[in-house]
């Protein structure tokens, strides 16, 4: 697995980077000191895990989270433990206190590796396509949705939004999730909150910074970010 360091404190980073040394399934590819570096490295390396320090100058690390592109698997890194319940709302594997016990950060490598292993896994099932059917519950009501009138899946808190239709359900699903089921012909990750279907797209303009704003049959507009803007351009060109 390769990992990035990020912690304003060049004494933290070096002492985590020696207790990595002992882990045979963990390479360190690269270290920060604030959040402008940390972007540019995780987004050029695309490690499967950085170890993320809170406290930072400029942005903190909920905020470097919420300008990255590409989501690797987050385990915090932090000297204060009013922050844990925040951390995993964004879904962090988990979360070390400072000084990293050794113990400690065994059992989260471990953690992270067997989650690894089960995306894995995952990602190696037949994917769904869009003739498949899927079913579909939310409170008391139940659907059996042909994926092909899906147009959109957009994050809502904790749950995922289902738009089909003039229904839109919500289902106890990640995006990343869905995203590892679904084919990726068909359906395409714009962003950190939307995958859409890209047999509903009606019309593509240019955006802020070389990014593009996708319109949807039906009304839904889907702005795409930078990553995933030449991600399309690839996807979709000859």
């Amino acid at each position: 697995m390769k990992a990035i360091v990020i912690d304003d404190s060049r004494l933290a980073r070096n002492e985590l980077k020696r207790l990595l040394k002992e882990f045979d399934n963990i390479i360190v590819v690269g270290e920060a000191s604030n959040a402008v570096e940390a972007k540019e490295k995780v987004e050029n390396d695309k490690p499967d895990l950085i170890f993320l320090d809170i406290q930072m100058p400029g942005k903190d690390g909920f905020e470097l989270l919420e300008d990255l592109d590409y989501l690797p698997e987050v385990i915090f890194t932090t000297a204060y433990d009013e922050y844990a319940l925040k951390a995993f709302e964004y879904n962090a594997l988990d979360y070390l206190m400072k000084p990293v016990d050794k113990d400690r950060l065994s059992a989260a490598v471990s953690k992270i590796a067997m989650k690894i292993a089960h995306t894995a896994q995952e990602s190696s099932e037949d994917k769904i396509k869009e003739s498949d059917q899927v079913f579909v519950k939310d409170g008391e009501k139940c659907w059996f949705v042909t994926l092909a009138t899906v147009r959109l899946f957009e994050v809502d808190g904790n749950y995922t939004k289902i738009y089909f239709e003039d229904k839109k359900p919500m289902i106890p699903r990640t995006l990343n999730y869905l995203e590892s089921r679904l084919d990726p012909r068909t359906f395409f990750r714009a962003n950190r909150q939307q995958i859409i279907n890209l047999k509903w797209v009606e019309r593509i303009e240019p955006w802020f910074s070389g990014s593009i704003k996708i319109y949807l049959k039906g009304g839904a507009e889907v702005d795409v970010s930078r990553r995933q803007t030449q991600r399309f351009k690839e996807l979709m060109s000859f």
